[in-house]
């Protein structure tokens, strides 16, 4: 039985629980979520498909059946144009050769929708092994009627539908299963915090070089959308992505499809290979906006030392962490007066920071200070991520900063700013507000927010981290261990670095000073 309730997160968790079981022991969990999300795809395109039959009968041209003519007409009276034997209530009614039925499906839907090809028809439901089907008839049958619960057509679901099933289907599975920490979502309220803060422009165009399942651009075409309604209808977005997982390229194409997103998403290794190119340089854009897999290991100075695109000016990361080498992927990807929004782990603001010798980290970081393109960090919440407890730091770039905040840099503490949740605490949506109105009207908030200067930074030696400058009124009781043993391996720096300064002075008076002592 299908229900009309709107799809809430239990309710789609529990739904896609029950959507595992049914093919439960065919094969690896992990894979699950191969053979689940093409489904859901094909069922979101199918309500999608009615609403918008449904709104062609409305427009005077018939009923729906007369709609379904002209739509097979004339594809381009719809979104996507999905055969009578394509469509959901077909689908559901199979009996026999289901697995085939469902690849023949998947493939007249490709047919017929040039940008669909390569994305919905990746699976093959009948696939063998040994001569034995991977999923049976009985399984996928299974499957079909829990997909058939929910309606999942554009009103029924939150925007990026594929993306949070997804997720959970990552969280359920591949932990436990050891898969890559790397492979993971962004949860829906810190794409919107980047979303607000960055404030998309009709007719700009976006970049996100890390894409996933495309959910940082979905956020920002809604943002855009809130912001400017008519103009945004009139001069939508432009937006880009390069992705690197085959699953999830193919799901941010999907995304890409349904949301109507004007652009285009690439498959391939960004830092390696990036695919958005302006001849032989690296394309610009007005926005970009990624998260990146955090301290990714995999690139040696050799390869930073032999990009051909120039990207790595402000200095060669250690192989340990990707974090800077992305940072300046997405600077030389912005145009002259392009803003970047990039959620990386908190030790990515502070590492290095009061280290006696050079530190690569601490020395990039400086560069981008020393140089004013630095414009804000938000410190975020512990255990927003499912594939980690870490809270996470949003760091945004500006190559023109407004003329009232040149030298200066917005701090933001909200480690406080969450509600619990199981398993996972989430951001309530007055706090998302909250967070983009001050880092917006670049104000400071006691306990919340301070705007420094790049002299102070300077001198806390480039350590950016909000909560060494914003005493929170709840940071203490959250924050996380690795970041209090940094700041505390700094403070100790710090105290040495004055010692050392005081020992100078008052010898050059003609007195002994020894630390905790005074003078003798």
């Amino acid at each position: 039985m299908m229900t009309n309730a709107k799809l809430d997160m239990p309710t789609l968790e529990t739904w896609l629980w029950d959507a595992a079981c049914a093919i439960r022991g065919a094969m690896d969990a992990p894979k699950f979520k191969d053979y689940i999300l093409p489904l859901i795809f094909v069922k979101r395109l199918s309500d999608v498909y009615e609403d918008e039959l449904a709104r062609l009968a409305e427009t005077g041209l018939g009923d729906v059946e007369t709609a379904a003519e002209m739509a097979a007409a004339d594809h381009g009276l719809v979104r996507f144009y999905l055969p009578r034997e394509a469509t959901w209530p077909i689908l559901r009614t199979l009996t026999r050769d289901i697995g085939q039925k469902l690849t023949d499906a998947v493939r007249i839907i490709a047919d017929e929708n040039e940008s669909l090809q390569g994305v919905v028809d990746v699976v093959d439901f009948n696939a063998t092994v040994s001569g034995e089907r991977i999923i049976a008839d009985e399984k996928l049958s299974a499957l079909i009627e829990v997909i058939s619960r929910h309606r999942i057509g554009l009103a029924d679901a939150e925007p990026d539908l594929l993306g949070r099933a997804y997720e959970y289907l990552l969280r359920k599975f591949a932990e436990g299963q050891g898969q890559s920490a790397g492979e993971f979502y962004t949860p829906r309220e810190v794409g919107m915090i980047l979303a607000h803060i960055l404030s998309p422009e009709p007719g700009q165009t976006a970049y996100d070089p890390a894409c996933g399942s495309g959910g940082l651009l979905v956020k920002l075409q809604l943002v855009c959308k809130q912001n400017h309604d008519t103009a945004a209808a009139e001069r939508p977005l432009q937006l880009f992505g390069q992705e690197q997982s085959p699953v999830t390229f193919a799901m941010a194409k999907m995304n890409m499809a349904i949301h109507d997103m004007n652009g285009d998403v690439l498959i391939g290794d960004t830092l390696r290979n990036p695919k958005f190119l302006d001849g032989s340089a690296i394309r610009r854009f007005d926005l970009v906006v990624a998260n990146p897999m955090w301290n990714q290991k995999g690139y040696d100075p050799k390869f930073y030392d032999e990009d051909p695109f120039a990207r790595f000016t402000f200095g060669y990361p250690t192989g340990n962490t990707a974090d800077w080498g992305w940072v300046q992927h997405m600077f030389a990807s912005l145009g002259d007066s392009g803003r970047a929004g990039v959620v990386l782990d908190t030790g990515a603001v502070s590492r290095g920071s009061g280290s006696k010798s050079s530190d690569k980290q601490r020395d990039i970081r400086a560069a981008f200070v020393d140089r004013d393109f630095v414009e804000g960090v938000v410190l975020l919440p512990e255990n927003l991520f499912y594939n980690t407890t870490a809270p996470g730091v949003l760091l945004f770039l500006n190559r023109a900063k407004p003329k009232k905040r040149r030298g200066q840099i917005m701090l933001i503490n909200a480690s406080g700013e969450f509600s619990k949740g199981k398993p996972k605490n989430f951001i309530p949506d007055a706090s998302i507000d909250r967070i983009a109105e001050t880092y917006l009207k670049w104000k400071t908030v006691d306990k919340f927010s301070r705007i420094i200067t790049t002299d102070e930074a300077k001198v806390s030696d480039y350590n950016l981290s909000p909560s060494r400058f914003v005493d929170g009124a709840d940071a203490r009781s959250h924050r996380s261990i690795s970041e209090i043993l940094e700041e505390l391996a700094s403070a100790q720096n710090d105290s040495a670095k004055l010692d050392r300064e005081l020992n100078r002075v008052f010898a050059s008076l003609g007195f002994l000073y020894r630390a905790g002592d005074g003078q003798r």
